[in-house]
């Protein structure tokens, strides 16, 4: 079942999102060689907090094993999703895809950037550049009377034919008083097909691409999914609202690129 947002409900939305905005924004300040991953995960957590927030991510439940402990995930290199902030010290060259999730005035926001740690390889860079360009292009189709197939298709086209992998296993969704709700939102699909877009939906659409083959595996800790080739991958993700007739985005990205530069 869609449950599709009001006027109000939109703005608690926005305000959430923009909150996990600033709060990869932060982050963004501090990332550099040398800095530990639980580090970022402080950061976050305090900053959070500091603004009457909950970081949803930190005690959310696991069919398969214990909660998850962090209040971000922080994903390295070959780390899909979900990986979680511990004493790995950041590298030169390295990426890192830090999730951010927040309750605020009882509604969610969600949104995830990749970070390059230093002087990162060229080839990384255009991964890095196909994904965030795949998400743009993904929120261009979510308009009223497009379906779910519009949003995957643009992601899939965008990505496989430059050579990239996309992740079947690991999806966007519906959001709003719950992280994740109806509709799953895959970054592959059909043109034309899958549940209709409508003015009130909430989802987050999120690019999880690879650099080589998209099969996955999950480590032992139940939680962290990385590539099997140990190829690095790339995750950003946007919440929107489909609002009067667009694609009204309620995250943004812009904090983080004045602090980075558009590297890619």
């Amino acid at each position: 079942m869609l449950y599709l947002k009001t006027e109000e409900e939109i703005e608690l939305l926005r305000k959430a999102n923009l909150l996990v905005s600033s709060t990869l924004a932060e982050i963004a300040k501090i990332i550099r060689p040398g800095v530990t991953t639980k580090e970022l995960d402080n950061l976050a957590e305090q900053f959070i907090r500091d603004h009457k927030a909950v970081p949803t991510f930190k005690g959310y439940p696991n069919p398969y094993g214990s909660p998850f402990p962090a209040s971000i995930c922080t994903s390295v290199n070959q780390v899909v999703v979900h990986g979680i902030p511990d004493d790995t010290i950041l590298q030169d060259g390295d990426i890192v895809s830090v999730d951010c999730g927040t309750l605020i005035d009882g509604f969610c926001g969600d949104s995830c950037y990749t970070f390059c740690v230093g002087e990162v390889k060229e080839e990384t860079k255009k991964l890095l550049k196909a994904t965030k360009e795949s998400l743009y292009k993904a929120i261009e189709q979510a308009l009223p009377g497009r379906r779910i197939g519009d949003i995957g298709y643009a992601v899939q086209h965008h990505c496989e034919k430059q050579g990239y992998g996309v992740v079947r296993e690991f999806v966007g969704h519906g959001i709003g008083k719950e992280m994740h709700e109806d509709p799953q939102v895959p970054n592959y699909g059909t043109r034309g097909t899958g549940k209709q877009l409508r003015n009130g939906l909430c989802i987050a659409i999120e690019p999880m691409i690879t650099l080589g083959s998209p099969k996955l595996r999950m480590l032992d800790d139940r939680w962290t999914v990385e590539t099997c080739d140990g190829r690095c991958a790339a995750h950003f993700e946007h919440t929107i609202a489909i609002h009067k007739g667009k694609a009204d985005i309620l995250s943004t990205f812009e904090q983080i690129e004045e602090i980075e530069g558009h590297l890619y």
